[in-house]
């Protein structure tokens, strides 16, 4: 693939943060890394840090005159976004750039896209939280000049408002997942058992079914939607957990977990995604594969297309408690298994993905210029 069909030169790309400091930032990162081997100048705008500074400035605004006895109504969370957004739109005219590209965009005013599209810029977006999040994201996607999805299930519909539409899978950090023991995994603790990732309703339903006794489980996230007397309390061990320590988590346990997300939402009343709506690998999948570490999984469309055999799936808390207890007592399987994982990744990193962008990207940009001169 040549990506220098762009006249004669590097593609300029104007990267927006997600706004959000969880997964999503971990694509951001993933992206960045790959497109550093391709022929393109990147500029990143940091969301994440104009939500922080338009949160601080607005609120302290209105504080002031409310002091001042000036009654005006309290920010939304609206205004803070519009705030923190707009400088994408100086941001890219000042440099000039041939495409906006914006991870997630579930914190970028969509006023901020309507002005970029009528100053005539090229605006395109990274969807990472399909099909949980779909109705917002197709209305993003009805604003932009193209979009991908982390769901292949979703793609019909995303070009149903986005002709320019396409699956993009999630991937793995070369830099962050590696096979193996690496410097700076001692740091974090061993367990049997570990889980990285949100106390989703149906996940706290799924942990509490399962009975761990002599089992050291470890869950880290956010499972702050468990009581101090839940019994599921005993086993949460961290809620800040990067991506590197998450990797150092996955590498020094026996058995990784990846369970599949099906609410919209927090709490016990959120709606589910219809069952079997839902294909594609997360990015839990690709990095513990990544990483050499033996995994059970629910059971999802790609996870036998991807490794076969090599990841058992469950459909049930009775069926996976006893593929754990199983495979706990098979060191020799278990480390056989875990050595065949990386090569069924290899071409999934954050490196290929980019690879994908960079073609998709300089495809819609030649056929602006190809318009324009004709």
């Amino acid at each position: 693939m040549h990506v220098n069909s762009t006249a004669g030169r590097a593609l300029k790309l104007l990267v927006c943060h997600p706004g959000a400091s969880w997964s999503t930032a971990d694509v951001e990162a993933g992206l960045l890394y790959g497109l550093k081997d391709h022929p393109v100048q990147v500029i990143r705008y940091a969301l994440d840090g104009r939500i922080t500074g338009a949160t601080t400035w607005l609120m302290g605004a209105w504080r002031r005159k409310k002091k001042e006895g000036i009654d005006l109504p309290r920010p939304t969370q609206a205004d803070i976004l519009y705030q923190a957004g707009m400088g994408v739109l100086e941001r890219a005219l000042r440099h000039q750039v041939d495409v906006v590209l914006v991870v997630s965009g579930m914190y970028l005013h969509p006023d901020v896209v309507v002005l970029m599209r009528r100053a005539g810029l090229l605006v395109t977006v990274l969807m990472t939280e399909s099909p949980y999040d779909m109705e917002p994201e197709l209305k993003m996607a009805a604003l932009v000049h193209g979009v991908w999805t982390n769901e292949r299930s979703a793609v019909e519909a995303f070009r149903s408002v986005c002709p320019n539409a396409a699956y993009l899978p999630h991937g793995w950090h070369p830099e962050r997942h590696k096979p193996g023991q690496q410097p700076g995994d001692e740091a974090v603790r061993a367990h049997d058992v570990v889980f990285v990732g949100s106390g989703f309703a149906e996940r706290v339903q799924w942990f509490r079914a399962i009975d761990w006794t002599g089992i050291d489980l470890g869950l880290y996230g956010n499972w702050d939607c468990l009581s101090s007397r839940d019994k599921l309390r005993q086993y949460v061990c961290g809620r800040e957990t990067d991506n590197p320590t998450a990797a150092a988590l996955y590498r020094r346990a026996k058995i990784g977990l990846n369970l599949y997300r099906q609410s919209k939402g927090f709490g016990k009343a959120a709606p589910r995604i219809a069952p079997g709506s839902a294909q594609s690998l997360s990015p839990r999948a690709y990095e513990l594969a990544a990483c050499g570490v033996f995994h059970l999984s629910e059971a999802r469309a790609e996870v036998r297309e991807v490794f076969g055999d090599a990841v058992p799936t469950f459909s049930s808390p009775a069926e996976a408690a006893a593929l754990i207890r199983t495979w706990l007592a098979d060191d020799v399987g278990r480390q056989r298994i875990a050595a065949s994982l990386p090569a069924m990744v290899a071409e999934s990193s954050w490196s290929h993905r980019a690879a994908q962008v960079m073609s998709d990207l300089t495809a819609l940009v030649d056929a602006r210029r190809s318009q324009r001169v004709a």
